[in-house]
């Protein structure tokens, strides 16, 4: 699938033969209409997005470049049904259509993100600025992702290598006024005869953010990326090596009840206790074409490590993982109009603990997969289905104390599931689309909710596993239409989500488990246990945006997720508050300048009165105010853009419902005891694109 695009056209869409050496000549036609891009993730087959029966959304490189901490922020604040689940300021977890933790999947240069993606403060480890674009898939996607992507997934993308004989890079620096936080990235990248290479290297370096009430002590973040890439580029396809290295050092704040929250400190040095995470990724992507026929291969090898410094450089808690992988996914040549896919995808995930401190056992997880999927276009209609089938084992080791104590028992756990999807697209004019998808998907139990028996430091509570747990089976549905004229374009979906035995921690009886430290004190944590009910979800989202002439975009999304603990008839825990988000933007031509823009927004979250009260308290609204001013000028033939973005301009003090430092679920104690989110902030970008052809 091919497409094209350029500014003022709308966007071309051609499937080609790569084994055809006829020519073939693109006609584009004038259009004002936002363009539907190709679409790469949800299913095997990559189809322009009114062809792609999934809801998926494409945030590009520059959406990418602004005021955010990190890549999940930066996605958060523009896609319809995201969002995310905070710790401060440099961590962010992602939730689509309400769900997050182990039922997100994040891929990267085609390979799954396996960090500790089951933790409250355990973040996306990858630089924000490494990806060309990122595709958000909304919606259960087990079929071609196996376990885990019950939610969605979002699919980090490369940038596309420069045609052959160029050598190109970018430099790109931003400054927040709020925290003190400086990003700085420089990227080169070259294609020499079909040998292509790509080197990036990031820094970001922030003090404790700033609230209307202060700065929120100890909560500064320093984060180093390293990245490369070297292949080949040929008429048999393409494969490519990727390496990167990450490192992220956060501070954190252990307080309780009537502790000072604020201070004025800009200190750049992070005090005790505070977290050194580090991720190292190796991954072999190729693409192998056979005329009619293609095979994907993505081979993978990740170590995560973990670790949590309580009060010097010795780690009181450090979890080190190793995980292999390899997805293969095999494209037929179509045969009676009908395009199949076969797929296998396997994994092997090996976790030892190197800390004194003890959370979860030591363990070891196996598992594979396969699937087919077909594709049929016929008309103005395409139909797509599909099965797969999982098998997971886990197997947790058990562990004495040395006198004597159970700290682990240990667990071994065996999962299989077979899972569907269903979707279906049609394409009523050149206006007007509908979409629409159902399926089952699934989840195995993670080691930590089968397992955990300790402090969990970064939550400050006493965590307890099931090892009896089952999977979790969610049974989805979702349907879509969309709208794109010269005045008018917009989406409005629906969708189901019910879960059975979906797992989550509580302290349903208030208990409290005693643990004697290292200095020989006590002391008391809320004790959380694992446990399983059924859920149900569902809502709507969209966007609309307004063209009344072709440099004024009105645009506006919304979201909403109403989900139930059936069992228990009452509200799930950790669900997002309804949002709506409307920005005016003006791109009008200005003689000297090259996308010149200027825009201003307000964005809307409703009150969260739904919510589980034996351990959550509501949240209330609030409102922010945004604005921001950017364009490109060119000094000689050299283009350097600028830009200036301002979020909660009005300085707003507000606790946002998914914030884990709010009140209700910094403290257990005090439900009025928690932290402010970021107050006004103002960041200053320059971006510098560069290149030279031989």
């Amino acid at each position: 699938m091919l497409q094209i695009q350029y500014l003022g056209y709308k966007s071309l869409t051609q499937t080609i033969d790569m084994a055809s050496q006829t020519s073939m000549v693109f006609a584009m036609q004038p259009s004002v209409i936002e363009t539907h891009e190709v679409v790469i993730t949800g299913t095997p087959i990559t189809a322009g997005s009114r062809y792609n029966s999934t809801s998926a959304s494409v945030v590009t490189k520059d959406q990418l470049q602004g005021s955010s901490t990190n890549l999940i922020d930066a996605l958060a604040k523009q896609v319809p049904g995201m969002s995310q689940i905070t710790t401060s300021q440099a961590i962010s977890k992602p939730v689509i259509r309400g769900l997050s933790y182990n039922r997100v999947v994040t891929l990267n240069d085609g390979v799954k993100q396996q960090g500790q993606q089951w933790g409250d403060e355990h973040g996306i480890e990858m630089d924000q600025y490494s990806a060309g674009r990122v595709e958000v898939l909304r919606g259960a996607a087990s079929l071609q992702y196996g376990s885990d992507a019950l939610g969605g997934v979002i699919n980090v993308i490369d940038p596309p290598t420069p045609a052959e004989g160029n050598v190109a890079g970018e430099f790109l620096t931003n400054y927040s006024t709020n925290n003190g936080l400086s990003n700085t990235s420089v990227m080169l990248t070259g294609n020499q005869d079909g040998i292509v290479w790509r080197g990036r290297g990031t820094y970001q370096n922030a003090y404790s953010f700033n609230t209307p009430a202060g700065r929120y002590i100890n909560s500064g973040f320093n984060q180093t990326d390293a990245s490369g890439m070297i292949g080949v580029n040929k008429p048999w396809g393409y494969s490519h090596l990727n390496f990167s290295y990450y490192k992220n050092n956060i501070g954190f704040y252990d307080a309780d009840p009537g502790d000072p929250l604020y201070n004025q400190s800009t200190s750049r040095t992070i005090d005790y206790p505070r977290q050194d995470i580090r991720h190292y990724k190796v991954a072999l992507n190729n693409n192998f074409l056979f005329g009619g026929s293609s095979l994907k291969l993505d081979l993978g090898y990740q170590k995560n490590q973990r670790r949590e410094l309580e009060d010097n450089p010795d780690p009181s808690l450090f979890f080190d993982m190793n995980t292999y992988s390899l997805d293969a996914k095999y494209s037929l040549p179509e045969m009676n109009g009908w395009s199949p896919v076969i797929g296998l995808s396997g994994a092997l995930s090996h976790s030892v603990n190197r800390g004194e401190e003890l959370l979860i056992p030591a363990y070891d997880e196996y598992s594979t997969g396969a699937f087919v999927y077909l594709k049929k276009m016929w008309g103005q209609n395409t139909f797509s289905a599909g099965a797969r089938y999982d098998f997971i084992k886990n197997k947790g080791k058990a562990q004495n104390a040395d006198n004597g104590d159970v700290i682990f028992t240990g667990f071994d756990n065996h999962f299989s599931n077979v899972s569907g999807a269903l979707g279906f697209t049609h394409i009523f004019n050149d206006v007007l689309s509908f979409k629409a998808n159902a399926g089952s998907a699934f989840r195995a139990p993670n080691p930590a909710e089968l397992g955990s028996n300790g402090v969990h430091e970064g939550t400050t509570r006493y965590e307890i596993g099931d090892p009896n747990l089952a999977p979790e089976r969610s049974y989805q549905a979702d349907a879509t239409l969309e709208y794109g004229s010269g005045f008018v374009t917009g989406s409005f979906g629906i969708y189901e989500n019910y879960i059975h035995n979906y797992i989550y921690a509580a302290d349903r009886n208030k208990e409290q488990t005693t643990v004697v430290g290292d200095d020989g004190q006590s002391r008391s944590y809320d004790t959380y246990r694992y446990g399983q009910v059924n859920a149900n979800l569902y809502g709507f989202e969209g966007n609309l945006t307004l063209h009344p002439v072709s440099f004024i975009h009105f645009e506006n999304t919304f979201t909403y997720t109403h989900a139930q603990n059936s069992t228990f008839n009452r509200p799930l825990a950790l669900i997002p508050a309804g949002a709506l988000h409307n920005t005016l933007r003006f791109e009008p031509k200005v003689s000297g300048l090259k996308d010149f823009y200027f825009y201003a927004g307000i964005d809307n979250f409703f009150n969260q009165n739904r919510v589980d009260n034996t351990f959550e308290t509501p949240a209330a609204g609030y409102t922010l105010l945004n604005a921001g001013i950017g364009a490109t000028f060119n000094i000689g033939k050299q283009p350097l853009k600028l830009f200036v973005a301002g979020t909660n301009l009005t300085n707003k003090a507000y606790y946002d419902a998914l914030s884990r430092l709010r009140p209700g679920r910094y403290s257990q104690e005090d439900p009025t005891y928690g932290v402010y989110n970021m107050g006004r902030n103002v960041t200053f970008g320059v971006y510098i694109p560069f290149g030279t052809n031989k």
